[in-house]
């Protein structure tokens, strides 16, 4: 098997603790150990946990509590992980053979797609629409695109980059289609929390026996640095997840799986969510300012959910290059388009303080300036 580069993650590994100014990122300001743990018996929970190997699909408490926010889940339909990006491996691994066909919504994390293609599936991709002002899906594309060989369909809710929520009528369709030719729904709802309106984004779940969710604390949360994720599923199916997390991580962390619990105790969940919607709600108004006040040489739709806003800029300079020119003149890193396979589109976080935020666009605006970027005639 041989595996493409996965561009994004990699420049974000390389430059990120380099640069002044990390916009890249996707997710809100991670908590701080002591606001998870931030009582007395979450302490001393804590400083009483073993440092061994911990139940390797997941404890049965953490487990429970994942399974609490799907509803009729139990345990059995929970494999927890490390991160959703090793939920997203192991489901793609598990169902995707050679020769098979995989349709992906688009632009979508890319994870996915290298790792369809890495397995020697086809992949279709359907777009996402743009109307100027909002993104949204096309159910009757997915119809004419998906065929009996469709052996997945992978989709993003809410998607990454464009922050769009898809909402139940519209996954409903995409159900019945799915059913139509007997394809598995592997859905990425990562982002699913991390709503500016606090309308939850409806999930997958239980609209077909043929669904996979991958999700983890990462974004909605602020808690990336936990690396748990999960993915739920049919129990059968989740049982087999779990012989390929025995090749590749063997087990989460002990002191992650207890940290865990104490983010989805129901009351602490709740601040937790709070907290970030805080943060977007917060931020939102300060990029959406900055890109109005570029003299239309900005276009975005506002995001539904996560901390990022997906921008077309409209020159002709390459994203990359502009990315790059960025980091190496300006010591600020975003995302470029290329990354989605959309030049001419940039993928900037405002999960960050303000202070920040607003330091690392004024930086941005200084390249603009020595570039003398401005509306393509």
């Amino acid at each position: 098997m041989k595996l493409e580069p996965f561009a994004m993650e990699r420049m974000q590994s390389t430059y990120e603790n380099q640069v002044d100014f990390n916009l890249s990122e996707s997710g809100v300001h991670p908590l701080r150990l002591g606001e998870l743990v931030d009582d007395t018996a979450s302490r001393d929970a804590l400083l009483a946990e073993g440092l061994r190997y911990t139940q390797s699909n997941g404890t049965v408490p953490l487990r429970a509590s994942i399974a609490a926010l799907y509803a009729g889940a139990t345990p059995n339909h929970i494999q927890v992980t490390n991160g959703g990006s090793e939920a997203n491996y192991i489901t793609t691994w598990n169902l995707v053979e050679p020769g098979d066909e995989v349709v992906m919504m688009v632009p979508n994390y890319m994870q996915t797609w290298g790792l369809t293609r890495a397995f020697g599936a086809t992949v279709k991709e359907w777009p996402l629409v743009n109307s100027g002002s909002r993104w949204s899906v096309d159910a009757d594309a997915l119809a004419h695109i998906v065929s009996p060989r469709t052996r997945l369909i992978i989709i993003c809710n809410p998607n990454n980059p464009t922050g769009v929520r898809i909402e139940a009528d519209d996954l409903d369709r995409i159900a019945a289609i799915a059913a139509r030719h007997g394809s598995w729904i592997l859905s990425d709802e990562i982002y699913r929390g991390a709503e500016r309106d606090a309308r939850e984004t409806p999930t997958i779940w239980g609209r077909s026996d043929r669904a996979i969710v991958t999700s983890g604390l990462s974004k909605a949360y602020g808690l990336p640095g936990l690396r748990i994720g999960w993915a739920v599923g049919p129990p059968a199916l989740i049982a087999s997840l779990w012989s390929y997390h025995d090749y590749t991580t063997i087990s989460p962390g002990a002191l992650s799986d207890c940290l865990a619990r104490r983010a989805l105790e129901p009351a602490r969940r709740a601040r937790i969510l709070a907290r970030t919607r805080g943060i977007l709600n917060q931020n939102f108004p300060v990029i959406a300012a900055w890109l109005d006040a570029h003299g239309g040489l900005f276009s975005y739709a506002p995001p539904d959910a996560g901390a990022i806003v997906y921008a077309r800029y409209h020159h002709p300079i390459n994203s990359t290059e502009l990315v790059t020119r960025l980091r190496q003149e300006k010591s600020v890193l975003i995302v470029p388009g290329d990354h989605f396979g959309m030049d001419g589109h940039l993928r900037i976080g405002f999960g960050d303080e303000p202070t920040y935020l607003r330091a690392g666009l004024s930086r941005v605006a200084e390249l603009i300036a020595d570039l003398g970027l401005r509306i393509a005639g």
